[in-house]
């Protein structure tokens, strides 16, 4: 033992290498365990809803999975297959899994997508993005936005997770809690923003969008990885020395919160039943006087801004709220260097939070004119699209997404209290 002690100490700097190569080393196999452990119970929670029994005449539900082999660097496919799907496939589901080659193939695929009875996102804010749109561009999107969407997280922003499931720092309990929550069945009614330009076809959106200087450096930080941690400050102070005071000028107009009308739970009515209101509403049209259509009041701002942000309030849900709106931030143009670097961090943690200083406007509609010629980005759900006069709609709880039993239970006692 004294020679062993002894001969650490005269080597003690490759002692110290291989004690710490050796309790990293220890860290490691012991998180791969921790998430050997979590997929085998989530497998078993997950074989339980498959050894259900269901009527020979039920057909098995079919879940379309739309993954994005892209998202997260490329590893988005393998962490599908090791952690989401035994789970799906062990459930009793029928599953159908679609892989997209290229940007904005999700769109085109939603188009000639047929029957499903749940859809599933596997991928990032662009991959939502990407089926969102394609989902309700389809000329029957009244029906097809009915079905229940979950969203399994597996890109480097992911902005419903933190609505959706419960926060955790294991990026394999976030998947399997995701791919569980599907088999649980709760759901939540998301809001959307239908983005729509002069030419081009309506986006949607389930964030919003983003229009400033605050985003274009954002996008930049990705450039200087070799500073670490502060390369988003990097990105921010660079900024600043290119042009300064950074403002974007624009004209804002809007229409006030809609008020929410109570909901009815859906019920199938029986042919008297609809033969009656059929007769109802054609003898109602018939004496049916025309009416004067109230004027909308719109709003006008003129804008001279750092950042404007557009944002549904999918982020901070409250069920029993009584309107319907969404967020309209209008950063404060009178800022310092110094605080547009410390407002970037900021900005890059919660790119829709509302800072110090800006003005923040509720509203159900709106419609954006920038200056003809000018040159720079949107950010819609972190996917880049040129800038240009939008019109801006909120379909309030237009999709139902998937959620963990514990998150609904939340907002239901945030309700009450």
């Amino acid at each position: 033992m004294a020679k062993v002690l002894e001969t650490l100490r005269q080597h003690w700097k490759k002692s110290t290498f291989g004690a710490c190569l050796l309790g990293w080393g220890g860290h490691w196999l012991y998180g791969k365990h921790c998430d050997n452990l979590l997929r085998r119970a989530a497998c078993q929670e997950a074989q339980a809803f498959g050894n259900q029994l269901i009527p020979a005449t039920m057909p098995l539900k079919k879940a379309t999975v739309f993954l994005n082999p892209a998202a997260c660097k490329g590893k988005a496919g393998n962490l599908f297959e090791k952690n989401a799907a035994p789970i799906l496939h062990l459930s009793g589901l029928d599953v159908t899994v679609v892989k997209t080659d290229y940007e904005g193939q999700a769109k085109k695929l939603l188009e000639l997508m047929e029957n499903t009875d749940v859809i599933i996102i596997a991928g990032g804010d662009g991959t939502v993005q990407e089926v969102v749109t394609g989902l309700l561009r389809r000329a029957d999107e009244a029906t097809f936005s009915k079905i229940p969407i979950g969203f399994i997280p597996l890109g480097k922003t992911c902005s419903l997770s933190h609505t959706l499931y419960p926060e955790s720092t294991s990026q394999v309990q976030n998947i399997t809690n995701a791919a569980l929550a599907i088999l649980k069945g709760e759901t939540v009614p998301l809001d959307v923003l239908q983005i729509k330009g002069e030419k081009e076809k309506p986006v949607f959106a389930v964030s919003g969008l983003r229009w400033g200087s605050y985003r274009d450096a954002g996008v930049e930080a990705s450039k200087y990885w070799y500073l670490g941690p502060l390369k988003t400050k990097a990105a921010h102070l660079f900024s600043t020395f290119k042009e300064w005071p950074q403002k974007h000028e624009a004209a804002l107009m809007y229409l006030g919160p809609t008020g929410r009308p109570p909901e009815v739970p859906e019920e199938k009515p029986s042919l008297c039943e609809r033969f009656c209101r059929r007769l109802r509403a054609f003898f109602s049209s018939l004496k049916a006087s025309p009416e004067e259509v109230a004027p909308e009041n719109w709003e006008e701002l003129k804008l001279s801004t750092i950042e404007l942000s557009i944002a549904t309030q999918n982020r901070q849900l409250d069920l029993t709220r009584t309107e319907d709106s969404m967020d309209i931030c209008i950063e404060a143009e009178t800022v310092s260097k110094g605080q547009f670097v410390l407002r970037g961090s900021r900005k890059i943690r919660d790119p829709h939070v509302c800072l110090e200083g800006s003005q923040c406007i509720q509203a159900s509609r709106c419609i954006l004119q920038i200056p003809e010629g000018t040159e720079g980005s949107f950010g819609i759900d972190n996917e880049e699209y040129e800038a240009m006069p939008v019109e801006v709609k909120l379909l309030p709880r237009k999709l139902q997404f998937f959620c963990d039993p514990r998150m609904r239970e939340q907002l239901l006692q945030a309700a009450v209290q």
